[in-house]
């Protein structure tokens, strides 16, 4: 009697496995950014999964994309949060290149809320003038710029990103406190995201609420139209002229919060041509429900980025309006593979400059850059 015997030959399984051991351990996830994810710091595919304090794992799924050499970098969810070494220092990129399939790594601290930062990272703090004529609202403000810390060495140029509510974003006496811009500015700098022009517009006091409102709203009449031909006549024609900038749409955007994030939302609708890159934070949408997004349809679709933040626990119709206002964009046949939009919800957040502050490197990384150096 013969017996027939069956062999079964078996595939090796894929694996390739990162396993992380830090001497820091808080609450805060361990996201891995690397060449493989084009830079993206909060990519929740490559969030990995905590087996104990202290100790985190990563199976890498099986793709083409990770069959060479993968170049990469731990963070706890952004530049501000990347893994440095016991001194405070950066960290260079690590690297494996070979066939094994579990590599153990190791971090001994993480940045938190951009500290440490390098004082000579900083950027140049310029004050164009105490008093720049706005003739269409025929008064004055004061404007300052914040230039790359080498911009006086180098001949490089630069994007250009015009902020609203200039006395909110560096100024350490600020009344409701700063976005630390300039302290971010100077970490995101270390990882190729900080070179970057940034136009601070200082709010008209007790006339913010009407230049920032763009016509007729449930603040009444406003001149914000006014002023955004101020920002797109008069101080960009200024700033191309003096400073080394990239003065094409691509390179050019516009943001703030609140009543300065509607202003710069209606900047980009109305001057499409103008600015291509959107900073929008806890928009006051609660004062025109129905934006006019008829405006981007005068002219021919051009690739835009806006970035859309709000917070939870910032009022009963922030996030909603925000949501609505998503779906808008999205559903308009005009911006179809034209308007990429991230809308970025913190349930927790309040609003407040620390919350904005918190986003500010998360919406310039993605709305300016892709690639990060080593």
């Amino acid at each position: 009697m013969i017996t027939e015997v069956q062999t079964v030959v078996q595939t090796p399984t894929w694996t390739k496995k990162i396993v992380l051991q830090t001497s820091e351990d808080d609450d805060r996830q361990v996201y891995i950014s690397g060449n493989f994810n084009n830079w993206t710091t909060q990519d929740f595919r490559f969030k990995m999964e905590k087996i104990e304090p202290g100790k985190y794992e990563f199976n890498f799924p099986e793709g083409p994309e990770f069959k060479g050499e993968l170049i990469y970098k731990f963070t706890k969810g952004d530049w501000s949060e990347v893994e440095i070494d016991r001194s405070g220092n950066r960290t260079p990129n690590r690297h494996w290149h070979d066939d094994k399939p579990v590599k153990t790594e190791k971090v001994a601290k993480w940045r938190k809320n951009w500290l440490p930062y390098r004082p000579s990272q900083l950027p140049l703090i310029r004050l164009i003038s105490e008093e720049f004529e706005i003739p269409q609202l025929n008064t004055t403000r004061k404007i300052w710029a914040l230039l790359p810390h080498d911009y006086d060495s180098s001949e490089d140029s630069y994007p250009v990103l015009y902020l609203q509510d200039a006395q909110n974003l560096f100024h350490e006496n600020a009344e409701f406190g700063n976005w630390q811009i300039d302290k971010k500015l100077a970490v995101m700098s270390d990882y190729g995201i900080g070179k970057i022009i940034i136009i601070a517009v200082e709010h008209g006091e007790d006339e913010r609420l009407k230049e920032y409102n763009v016509g007729n709203t449930l603040l009444g009449h406003g001149l914000g139209k006014q002023y955004i031909r101020f920002i797109t006549e008069t101080l960009k024609p200024y700033v191309d002229r003096t400073f080394r900038t990239e003065a094409g749409r691509e390179s050019t955007g516009i943001g703030g919060s609140s009543m300065g994030g509607l202003v710069s939302i209606y900047s980009g609708i109305i001057y499409p041509e103008v600015f291509g890159k959107l900073m929008i934070f806890s928009p006051s949408l609660w004062i025109t429900p129905k934006v006019k997004l008829s405006f981007l349809d005068l002219f021919e679709p051009q690739d835009t980025r806006m970035y859309l933040y709000g917070g939870g626990n910032e009022s009963e119709t922030m996030v909603a309006h925000l949501t609505k206002f998503h779906k808008r964009l999205r559903k308009r046949k005009s911006l179809k593979g034209k308007m990429k939009v991230r809308l970025s919800i913190n349930e927790q957040g309040k609003h407040n400059e620390a919350y904005w502050s918190d986003e500010f490197p998360k919406a310039i990384e993605w709305l300016f850059f892709s690639d990060k150096p080593e």
